[in-house]
């Protein structure tokens, strides 16, 4: 009885939290005008104008897809003006580190539109997380580039389309909401049709594309969207991604006013990250085993010079990282990859604590952040990173994608490859 009694308590527990969870969700619409963009639509109508378009994401932005499809649209359907873009998208990543790379990746390079896309990647990230980092992506930009206009572009995946099919945003994509509706900032849904159809039955989430005339007559009118449920085939679910852009823009231009510089307001979170920095990793106090490696000539260091603009490279046991700082959070930008280990962090008197800079992914090297610690009191911390002895189980952490160590020589090692600091709040020598 007493059993029976507290499975029904454990299952009316449950009931209320998915429904507090889902009472917070934004109902789904594809789009909201707002404010509209008026500075990008009155630029348009300037004879020879030059239009940069701006594009913060992560790895659906980056494909060959919504992106390149949308640039092509505007330089179509406005043949007068010349558009350019700048490509600010980074695979595996969210708006946590986009508020930090910004100034570097966009806002030097004097964006006319801004297009920002981390509804997937910031699925598991905490609401106030997300508003702290996309209102500091607002914020950053208009204090910096007051005529420029930004857009929040919503995408999604398999494994968060649930609330989608019962016409509500996903988590991620409503906590944006927030931020959009506060500073009447146009958002597009570009998945709103692809979940109507998902719903209907006729989009096939995961699925090699169709090639024979058999392979697709066997699916009949039905959308095959992505190989993976997350990225779409540019044929198809990118397609979707456009159209709802296309459908958008009317709406939002009908919307668009008067063109004038966007005033900041009070912020909505006190502790967004407007004043989120990327610091070069020259700036703090490196041991002698940890150094810079050439841009130009090595060939690791020159795959992402576009994104890092110095890294270093750190091998033995022992070599440290120190630096002192004043602020709320701090991290470091660099690499994950097979010749990578793991690094033990100390904040101020806390025990270190053992980090690994290898997962799953790493048969590969990609662009990765080390959290140091976020939310902290804004007072001055102190921070040591050191090459810990010991590898971590490289062959049972790519066990957990079924991958497998090709080359010993390749894995053997304990590298760490950092390249900026990121920070909120400022060093103290």
């Amino acid at each position: 009885m007493k059993l029976r009694l507290l499975l029904l308590i454990a299952g009316y527990v449950l009931i209320c939290v998915v429904r507090a969870a889902n009472s917070s969700l934004v109902a789904a619409q594809e789009f909201h005008s707002r404010a509209g963009l008026p500075n990008f639509f009155a630029k348009l109508k300037v004879p020879n104008a030059e239009m940069k378009v701006g594009y913060l994401g992560g790895s659906i932005t980056a494909q060959a897809g919504w992106r390149p499809k949308s640039l092509a649209h505007f330089q179509a359907t406005y043949p007068a003006v010349k558009f350019s873009e700048i490509n600010a998208a980074i695979g595996g990543t969210g708006s946590d580190l986009g508020v930090f790379r910004l100034k570097q990746d966009l806002l030097d390079l004097n964006p006319d539109l801004l297009f920002v896309e981390f509804a997937v990647n910031d699925a598991g990230a905490e609401p106030e997380q997300i508003v702290r980092c996309m209102e500091g992506i607002v914020r950053q930009t208009w204090r910096a580039l007051p005529q420029c206009d930004i857009c929040f572009v919503y995408t999604l995946s398999e494994a968060i389309a649930g609330p989608m099919m019962e016409g509500k945003y996903p988590r991620a994509a409503s906590t944006m909401e927030q931020v959009a509706e506060y500073y009447g900032i146009p958002s597009i849904h570009m998945a709103a049709h692809a979940a109507e159809l998902a719903k209907e039955g006729r989009l096939i989430w995961s699925a090699p594309l169709p090639k024979s005339e058999e392979e697709k007559k066997s699916i009949g009118d039905k959308v095959v969207f992505a190989s993976d449920g997350v990225h779409p085939y540019p044929e198809t679910g990118h397609e979707l991604y456009l159209q709802a852009i296309v459908r958008s823009l009317g709406p939002i231009e009908a919307e668009s006013k008067n063109a004038e510089p966007h005033l900041l307001q009070a912020p909505l979170s006190a502790t967004n990250y407007e004043l989120a920095k990327l610091l070069p990793i020259s700036e703090l106090s490196l041991s002698e085993g940890i150094v810079a490696l050439d841009l130009q000539k090595e060939e690791l260091a020159k795959r992402f010079s576009g994104n890092i603009k110095a890294m270093y490279r750190g091998s033995r046991p022992g070599e440290t990282i120190t630096f002192r700082f004043r602020g709320t959070h701090a991290a470091l930008y660099d690499l994950l990859g097979p010749d990578c280990g793991q690094v033990l962090v100390t904040l101020d008197d806390q025990p270190a604590r053992i980090v690994p800079r290898f997962d799953a992914y790493s048969t590969y090297y990609r662009l990765a952040t080390l959290l140091i610690g976020s939310e902290l009191p804004d007072v001055v911390h102190s921070v040591k990173i050191e090459i810990h002895p010991d590898q971590p189980d490289k062959e049972t952490i790519l066990a957990r994608r079924k991958e497998k160590i090709d080359k010993p020589e390749r894995f053997n090692g304990t590298a760490i490859y950092p390249g900026a600091l990121l920070l909120v709040g400022e060093l103290v020598k």
